[in-house]
């Protein structure tokens, strides 16, 4: 067998089949490419769904990861740490918020505010005890814990992992009749995806966000913003919310926040949001860590420059003209996105997303499809234009059979 067969078949007997990768085994990374064990280079179009926003080995990351690695790594939040209070500063400014929660993963942070949310109803808003409810949009994807798969709506990620937690309420993506049907005193959040990733790219109608801001906003009820995915340069602003104007009550951040790196996340609200916090009532031995927050502090001076934005913004604006001209014909449905971040959805008679993936990933570009004909196309941001128009020339082979 090859060194990639064997990699796999290692891989396949020894852990549990929670993936289904594409079958390439990468040993190295540089910016947007990567290359595998067999010596072939790939395009990176998928940047570990945002996560690496910043390319594979940014010298940037690395070498504040490395100088970090040389004094100190972890203490627990048991102690203080001199990389900790600048950490939660410079992230707050960067929202426009006060106050930091940080955690290391998504789903860890999605989970923080919800326990959030429910805290503030309790203490704050004056919700009976057991009673708060947080409405969701479906179709979502925040995560994979127990109670996140309680309310979402993908029988793939919640079937066999019942009983599921209660106090959800599932409303339609876009629809603003029927979240405000939904809303009763005792909602205490709305939580949405301002874009939504897994979902296939799904951008909500105009004056979506700004009508959800609104409506929680008369009904004492927090705004929560997943952006996860969308947010930290990906769409072309810091945060997707901000294409409509709109500032939430409370990020839920991650994947970039730690630049491919190491695993970052947090919760940045208000005062009087965080502030229901006492000692004991949350944790994270690895939250807030030295090593992530130097990686950190990295990522949001580098945001602070604009820079990435402005690439995202440029280079989508060209991503989605391309893509736009292979809509509609026979090949491509649909395409939808913002930024430098699409959903291509595939003709089924040219074949599954997954047959589309495999075919870009012989021709050299990585991508992952998702719920069934659609591929998802989100490459670093320090992509050059030249690479991207390399990685579109491949994608129109593959189409042209």
């Amino acid at each position: 067998m090859s060194t990639t067969d064997t990699a796999i078949a290692s891989a396949e007997a020894h852990s549990a089949h929670n993936y289904h990768p594409l079958p390439v085994v990468v040993a190295s990374a540089d910016g947007a490419w990567m290359t595998d064990v067999e010596g072939r280079r790939y395009l990176d179009m998928l940047a570990g769904y945002s996560a690496l926003n910043f390319g594979h080995g940014n010298r940037r990351l690395i070498d504040a990861a490395r100088a970090q690695l040389e004094r100190v790594t972890l203490t627990s939040r048991a102690f203080h740490h001199d990389r900790f209070a600048d950490f939660c500063a410079r992230l707050a400014e960067l929202c426009g918020m006060e106050m930091v929660l940080p955690m290391n993963t998504g789903a860890e942070a999605v989970e923080t505010a919800v326990k959030t949310a429910r805290k503030w109803g309790y203490r704050v808003k004056g919700v009976p005890d057991g009673m708060a409810k947080i409405i969701v949009a479906a179709d979502n994807f925040h995560g994979r814990t127990t109670t996140i798969v309680s309310f979402s709506t993908d029988q793939e990620a919640r079937a066999d992992f019942g009983p599921y937690t209660p106090g959800f309420e599932i409303v339609p993506y876009g629809d603003l009749t029927a979240l405000s049907d939904a809303m009763t005193e005792n909602t205490v959040a709305v939580l949405m995806e301002p874009i939504q990733g897994e979902a296939g790219v799904l951008v909500p109608p105009p004056g979506y966000l700004a009508g959800v801001r609104e409506m929680t906003r008369e009904r004492d009820v927090l705004f929560i913003a997943d952006e996860i995915q969308s947010g930290l340069g990906r769409t072309g602003r810091t945060f997707a919310c901000e294409h409509e104007g709109v500032v939430p009550d409370m990020y839920v951040l991650g994947k970039a926040l730690g630049g491919g790196v190491v695993p970052v996340s947090a919760v940045v609200s208000s005062a009087a949001v965080l502030g229901v916090y006492r000692p004991g009532e949350h944790g994270s031995t690895f939250g807030g860590n030295p090593l992530a927050c130097a990686v950190a502090l990295e990522v949001i001076a580098m945001l602070r420059t604009g820079e990435f934005q402005q690439r995202a913004t440029e280079l989508g604006e060209h991503l989605h003209a391309e893509l736009g001209l292979l809509a509609g014909g026979d090949a491509v449905r649909s395409v939808r996105g913002r930024g430098l971040w699409a959903g291509v959805d595939i003709s089924p008679v040219l074949g599954t997303g997954r047959e589309i993936s495999e075919k870009l990933m012989e021709r050299g570009v990585l991508v992952k499809d998702t719920h069934g004909s659609t591929i998802r196309i989100a490459p670093p941001l320090v992509i050059s234009k030249e690479d991207l128009d390399w990685g579109l020339d491949q994608l129109r082979g593959v189409l042209a059979g």
